[in-house]
Formats: structure tokens, C-alpha cells, sequence
């Protein structure tokens, strides 16, 4: 049996689905040391449904799936009581490193300031005994600027390189599925020649079920989840005079794919047995803690979060010019504008298309429109925007995608509500909160451009592209995992 959206001949989905439709999976064995008694043992099982990851179960391998739903409150609890026993040759130092989006969720639905937010969240995964506690908006710093670099690069290979552009470009890990489970028809981006850069569901699809036409298109910076990683198992162990796998690093993101995402191969160091990233956590995975334990965010201690640079403690939060994401399309568009055309961009005035979601911005000289970006955000948009390439209609250089409406901070592991819809009064919240949070540009940022020097050696280095690019490559597949038809993929009105 098949289910209608599948891109394989025989499907385990509507198996699943038939079996129990709400059944969580539990890979975790009952000797795995969960057994004992500890502060932790009336903390609740994470439950994640197939449903939550965002990425198609179909790009998984069991043994993949079953670490994806390994990644869960358990595997923290885990760390934090071997951190308590005497052999501590099994003590981790615990890092935890919190995504930007992440902080308006906990700053509204606690009613603090952001600030607030961030140092009492720092106190109270420190009461838990994390060790570290740090921001990635400095991994983002570094995943912009290098964003920034490969589109001018492809804009200026694009009449030697038949594929060099459009590029499509996020912070997103994959397309969300409606809740019919629809999937974007990759075979049709394939066979125009997309450019896009966006990792783990998007990416494994293109691996395991296109070609390399698609992968030798996929911008290779890595994501900012991934570049904290190396900043942390990289950067911050030498630092500290670590090895790697004594570091466990924990990233807490608005989404669940992001575990999806820190499984990647190339992202594991085969020298140390360790990845870059060991577990993600929602910041709805962080507040069932907090309710399992009674507590409150404005009953913790405010302690400052802290920064990779040894005594120093991070300052008050900032964050990137986009409005609800890391806001790749407004920092590449003005690095372009100025690169290419010697162009000062000072504010970047979007015109909104079919909804608030699938927006414009063009760049004009002398008359000539230069340059053209645009920001699809929610699956709708992504669906009409791959309709529009299908008629060959798609005039884009570059094209922000953020599979949740409202971007990131709509992420499905956060401001939900019991029956898994949007909460849009939190929501509000949010986004007011984000958008007062000060701006502070990659390039302005005195520690990267030291780091860039002295840790990277320099912005061209083999260093630069061995820590902050990754490669992608096909998985070869049978000819029927292609057999995707577009009128039964989506269905716009």
C-alpha cells in the first residue's frame, strides 16, 4: 500500500498511520540507565510523533529515525546524572547554545523582556548543571557573511555556469507539510536547475532522490546550528583545552527538524566519535522541564549567557535585519548591491504579492532592474512560487524560503497549542518582541573579524571552507523514487 503524497513504491507511512495514529516512538532501551532512581525520574518521556519532524520520514533510514527520536529530555538527564557519579572519566562538559528565535517565545510566554528572558533561561538550565550557556547569533554572523559571499560569486559566474543562479537561500531545515502531508516536487526544481540552500529535509531529498545537477547547486555554508557546532566542539574546546567528545552540546531551536539536521555525516568527526551537535531540544521541549519541575522562569536567577571568548558574558541580545528570521534576504541583497553595482542600500522597501508572506525586492539601475529577491514564507507560497518556475515564469536571483508562515518564530517546536495549531496571541507577542530587539550587522562584528584572523586564518583560507562549508552529494536511487506527479503533490487553488 502507498500513500497518495509518497515518493516510493511501497510505503511504511500509511502503515504507521494505520497501526497507531498517535503513538510516540521510544527508541530508548530499558537498561539505559533511566531506570534508577534520580531527580529527574518524574520528568516526562519527550513525546515526538512522526508528524512533528518536519523533514519526509521517507528520506530516513530506521536507524536514522530511531536517533532523531533519541534526541529528547532524556538524552540531557543522561548527561547531567553521569555528571553526577564518581568516574569522571564519563563527565561531559554540557553546553547548551540557544537559537535566536528561540528567546521572543520564552520572553512572551513568561512576560519578560528578551534580555530577562535569555539570563533567566541561562539560570535555569544552570540549575540543572549545564555548564555553558551561549547565543548563536554569532553562527549566524558567520553563516550570513559566507551566504554572502557564494551569491556574488554564483551572480558572477551565472553566464559561465548554466546553473550558478537563482540560489535559493534559509535558515529553514526543510518544507513544512500541511497537514494533508503535502511535499514540494523537487523533480521540478531539478529539472530547471534551482539553486537552494537549505538543510536536512530538502538537502537529504536531493541527495538520496535527484541528482547531482541538484547537489552541485546547494550553497554549501553551513547552517548556523551546525556552524555552532564547530564553534563549540572547534573554537571554544581548544579554548578550554578539551577534546571534542568531552563537550555534549545542546542547541534548543523553534523546530523540530533542526534533530534532523545534527545527524548529518558531515557534521560527525570520525577521529573524536563526535558530532558537532549531540542533541536538539524545542523551546517547547525546555518548558516541559520547566512545568515537570515546578518552575517558573520568573522564579529563576538572571545569570548572563556566555560567550565563547573565556571570562567575557555576552551583552544585551541583538539580533539580524529580518523581521522573523536570521534575515538572509536583507543582508545579501544590500552585500549585493554594494559588490555588484556600488550601490549604498539603506532600507529595503518589500511589495507585498499574493499575501503578506510572498514578498519582493528589487534593485533598479538606470532604469534596468538588477537585481530581484523574494521572500516565500509558508508552503502556499512555496507552492505557487515552484508553479510559477513550472510556467517559466521565475525571474528571481535569489529567494528566501521559510517553509512556516510567519517564519521562524512560528517554528511547529514552540507557541503551539494543546492540538498542535499556532497559538497567534503568543505569536503577536513574539514578533513584537523580536522586532525591538536592536540590529547589529555580521560585518560590525569585532569577534568574527578576529576569528576570521586568528582561529580560520583569514576569509579565503582551505581553513574557512573545511569549518563553515560542508559538501553535498547524490545518493543513488531507483528510477521509481522519482515517480512524483505534480497534480497529486498539490493541489492549488
Amino acid at each position: 500500500m502507498k500513500c497518495e503524497n509518497c515518493t516510493k513504491k511501497e510505503c511504511s507511512k500509511k502503515q504507521k498511520n494505520d497501526d497507531t495514529q498517535s503513538t510516540s516512538v521510544d527508541v530508548l532501551s530499558s537498561n539505559d540507565g533511566f531506570e534508577e532512581k534520580n531527580e529527574f525520574h518524574t520528568l516526562a518521556n519527550a513525546k515526538i510523533l512522526l508528524s512533528d519532524c518536519l523533514a519526509c520520514d521517507n528520506c530516513m533510514t530506521s536507524e536514522e529515525g530511531a536517533r532523531v527520536f533519541q534526541q529528547n529530555q532524556k538524552e540531557l538527564f543522561h548527561i547531567l546524572n553521569l555528571n553526577k557519579k564518581c568516574d569522571t572519566s564519563k563527565h561531559k562538559v554540557l553546553a547548551v547554545s540557544i537559537c535566536p528565535q528561540s528567546l521572543p517565545y520564552f520572553a512572551a510566554k513568561f512576560s519578560l523582556s528578551v534580555n530577562d528572558a535569555a539570563k533567566r533561561l541561562c539560570g535555569f538550565l544552570k540549575s540543572l548543571g549545564v555548564h555553558y550557556v551561549f547565543d548563536t547569533t554569532i553562527a549566524a554572523d558567520f553563516s550570513i557573511l559566507e551566504s554572502q559571499r557564494e551569491f556574488v560569486q554564483r551572480y558572477q559566474r551565472r553566464n559561465q555556469e548554466e546553473h550558478a543562479l537563482p540560489m535559493f537561500a534559509s535558515a529553514c531545515p526543510a518544507p513544512k507539510a500541511t497537514h494533508s502531508h503535502r511535499r514540494l516536487d523537487l523533480t521540478l526544481l531539478h529539472s530547471l536547475g534551482i539553486s537552494f540552500s537549505v538543510h536536512a529535509g530538502w538537502i537529504r531529498y536531493a541527495e538520496r532522490v535527484l541528482t547531482n545537477l541538484v547537489t552541485s547547486h546547494i550553497c554549501t555554508a553551513k547552517s548556523p546550528q551546525q556552524i555552532m557546532g564547530s564553534l563549540v566542539k572547534g573554537y571554544f574546546a581548544r579554548q578550554q583545552n578539551l577534546s571534542p567528545d568531552k563537550i555534549f552540546h545542546v542547541i534548543v531551536a523553534p523546530c523540530y527538524d533542526k534533530k534532523l539536521e545534527a545527524l548529518r555525516e558531515d557534521f560527525y568527526t570520525a577521529l573524536y566519535n563526535s558530532q558537532e551537535v549531540d542533541c536538539v531540544l524545542t523551546s517547547g521541549e525546555i518548558v516541559q522541564i520547566m512545568e515537570q519541575k515546578n518552575v517558573s522562569m520568573k522564579d529563576v536567577a538572571e545569570i548572563a549567557v556566555d560567550s565563547l571568548f573565556g571570562e567575557i558574558k555576552e551583552g544585551d541580545v541583538v539580533r539580524h535585519e529580518g523581521k522573523r528570521s536570521d534575515g538572509y534576504l536583507e543582508h545579501i541583497f544590500k552585500h549585493a548591491a554594494k559588490e555588484l553595482f556600488g550601490m549604498d542600500v539603506k532600507e529595503i522597501t518589500y511589495k507585498a504579492l499574493k499575501n503578506k508572506d510572498f514578498q519582493e525586492v528589487t534593485l533598479e539601475k538606470d532604469g534596468e532592474t538588477v537585481l530581484r529577491f523574494a521572500a516565500a514564507y509558508g508552503f502556499r507560497n512555496i507552492q505557487n512560487m515552484v508553479l510559477k518556475l513550472k510556467k517559466g515564469k521565475f525571474l528571481y536571483h535569489f529567494v528566501e524560503v521559510l517553509a512556516c508562515p510567519g517564519g521562524c518564530l512560528n517554528g511547529k517546536g514552540q507557541a503551539q497549542t494543546e492540538d498542535g495549531k499556532p497559538d497567534k496571541a503568543l505569536l503577536n507577542q513574539m514578533e513584537e518582541v523580536y522586532a525591538a530587539i536592536p540590529v547589529r550587522l555580521p560585518e560590525t562584528n569585532a569577534h568574527v573579524q578576529k576569528m576570521y584572523q586568528d582561529w580560520l586564518e583569514g576569509m579565503d583560507s582551505k581553513k574557512v571552507q573545511e569549518t563553515l562549508h560542508t559538501k553535498y552529494s547524490a545518493v543513488n536511487q531507483t528510477a521509481s523514487n522519482l515517480d512524483i506527479k505534480w497534480n497529486r503533490m498539490f493541489h492549488v487553488s
